[in-house]
């Protein structure tokens, strides 16, 4: 019994929402999830209001569908209409099955566009760079400032999670906690450079809104704006050999002051910068719990 009210919970999203407020991390994949996970950023909220959007054309279009379906089967059976209607067209069927598709697509393609333009378009021009180069089967990352920082990304691998700090399987899930996360500043437009190195790989994180295709030899380019602070997931998304199942991709929002610090650090020790930076947010976190 137990078992099935988790199940049930999970369906209905109460997960997700208590993850959201009791849980270390801001975004991951759920049991039984068939929702969107909690937006980021600006273009996934908008992501999410597309989606609802579409749903009040495409619900009443598959019933309408499905009632004419019916009705022609049941009104015109063969033990119901022996002899069949010879009428070739109907003028008036015609109008509306042309016009009818029209005015739905116009309806569905501009505000489509408009989201499309947005995914391409930073609101204003972005802080920083960092680039993600898709390799068999981790992420390269680099961040192009003036002394470039630059580290690889891995799965993390269960005998190392003591090492590393990372024994709290809510906040670092099995199979999609990495070595070193990808750390950037919240409220900060980014700009994103992706590629591969070798095969095709995809770099998706689905609490930000962005899904990009790593292609060898071709640098493609894309932008976001996290506006919550916590521990993002994402994977790559394009079948890339035999361990494409094994290469998530983690990145970590912090508040500008942890991030310029981290960055620092990092230059010269990056596990230390690591380490430091986990410290800060747990320190943070244990404060806020005292506080309430």
């Amino acid at each position: 019994m137990k078992r099935v009210m988790k199940k049930f919970l999970a369906i209905l999203g109460v997960p997700a929402l208590l993850a959201a407020t009791t849980a270390t991390f801001a975004a991951q994949p759920e049991s039984w999830q068939t929702r969107f996970q909690p937006p980021a950023t600006p273009i996934m909220r908008q992501i999410e209001w597309f989606e609802a959007y579409t749903l009040w054309f495409i619900v009443p279009i598959t019933l309408l569908v499905l009632a004419l379906l019916a009705w022609c089967i049941i009104r015109y059976r063969a033990s119901a209409n022996p002899t069949p209607s010879r009428t070739s067209h109907n003028t008036m069927i015609e109008v509306l099955w042309t016009v009818g598709p029209v005015v739905v697509l116009l309806f569905i393609a501009v505000p489509s566009f408009q989201l499309l333009t947005a995914q391409y378009t930073p609101s204003e021009e972005p802080t920083m760079t960092v680039k993600a180069t898709g390799v068999q089967w981790y992420w390269d990352y680099e961040y192009q400032y003036d002394e470039p920082l630059t580290f690889s990304s891995l799965m993390l691998q269960e005998g190392d999670r003591e090492a590393a700090g990372k024994q709290d399987v809510a906040a670092y899930p099995r199979l999609l906690a990495v070595d070193n996360e990808m750390v950037v500043p919240v409220d900060t437009t980014i700009r994103l450079l992706v590629t591969g190195s070798d095969v095709i790989h995809a770099f998706a994180m689905p609490a930000f809104g962005i899904k990009v295709d790593a292609v060898p030899g071709r640098i493609n380019e894309t932008w976001f704006r996290a506006e919550t602070e916590g521990l993002y997931y994402g994977q790559c998304s394009e079948l890339c050999g035999k361990d494409h199942a094994f290469m998530p991709i983690a990145i970590r929002v912090v508040s500008a002051e942890q991030y310029e610090s981290w960055l620092t650090a990092a230059q010269t020790d990056l596990e230390g910068a690591n380490r430091n930076l986990m410290a800060q947010i747990e320190s943070g976190k244990k404060l806020a719990a005292a506080g309430n």
